[in-house]
């Protein structure tokens, strides 16, 4: 069971910014930090970058200040029974979150579900909290931090989402300010893939997203899919699909016939 006491995000606080409760709360505070901040851990007063995750236990001493001209946080105050909660293995201590968007996203919809309730919010709210926590339980459970992986993890999203861009390794490793080859090397040891076959797969999934749900010609398919040359584009398809993206369709096609041919058959017979 969980219980929203308050919840909020993007809250901008001034410099002189400072949250001090001796005794803690007597319900759970998990904060995300939009900038980097002071927290009190251990004994003594360590500045934590921003995109940190942080949860503190109800009793438990809460000191957190801001650190430069601005302080930006989300946070929600609730009280819960739930073990995913009471077993997150880091408490009190800022740790880094490798996809902050993704957990801000959340935070919204959490703060939508409570402030304007619906009629299946209780259930939403339960959701999204359970989904909240287990990307907080990836967090903290990570053995090691790459470098760049916050911007590598972006530009994956923007791959993924649009495929057919202008991406080449070059235009990529510029965007980042990185080498080609550190960019590579990089990419691969983190997503265990090349970002130019992350751009193919992308591609490849949206060629045949086309070839099955439109009537466009194979051509005009390659090229929305970021493909100037037909040729490339028939090659690339048939190497990860294996087969042509005309067989491709042509399959499709057959496989719904036959799919409408024995919908047909097991009508019951006409009176």
């Amino acid at each position: 069971m969980n219980h929203i006491r308050y919840i909020g995000y993007s809250a901008v606080h001034t410099e002189n910014f400072i949250f001090d409760v001796p005794g803690g709360h007597d319900c759970w505070l998990l904060l995300l930090t939009h900038t980097p901040a002071l927290f009190f851990v251990d004994g003594t007063l360590r500045e934590y970058p921003a995109k940190c995750a942080v949860l503190f236990a109800p009793r438990q001493k809460i000191y957190y200040r801001a650190c430069g001209s601005t302080y930006e946080n989300d946070w929600i105050r609730f009280d819960s029974t739930e073990t995913y909660v009471s077993t997150l293995p880091v408490q009190g201590r800022p740790f880094l979150l490798p996809d902050p968007e993704y957990c801000h996203s959340l935070f919204q919809l959490l703060t939508w579900e409570h402030t304007m309730p619906g009629l299946n919010s209780e259930r939403t709210v339960d959701q999204l909290l359970r989904v909240l926590f287990t990307k907080l339980l990836e967090a903290c459970s990570l053995k090691s931090s790459f470098p760049h992986y916050h911007s590598l993890l972006l530009m994956r999203k923007e791959i993924y989402n649009h495929p057919q861009g202008d991406w080449t390794v070059p235009r990529m490793a510029e965007q980042l300010h990185l080498s080609s080859g550190y960019l590579q090397v990089l990419y691969k040891k983190i997503f265990g893939t090349s970002c130019m076959e992350d751009v193919i797969d992308g591609r490849i999934r949206m060629a045949e997203d086309q070839l099955l749900y439109t009537d466009k010609p194979v051509s005009e398919v390659a090229e929305q899919c970021g493909y100037s040359n037909l040729e490339h584009f028939c090659r690339q398809f048939k190497k990860t699909a294996g087969l042509s993206p005309t067989a491709f369709r042509k399959q499709a096609d057959a496989s719904e016939q036959t799919f409408l041919y024995h919908d047909i058959q097991l009508a019951p017979p006409a009176q």
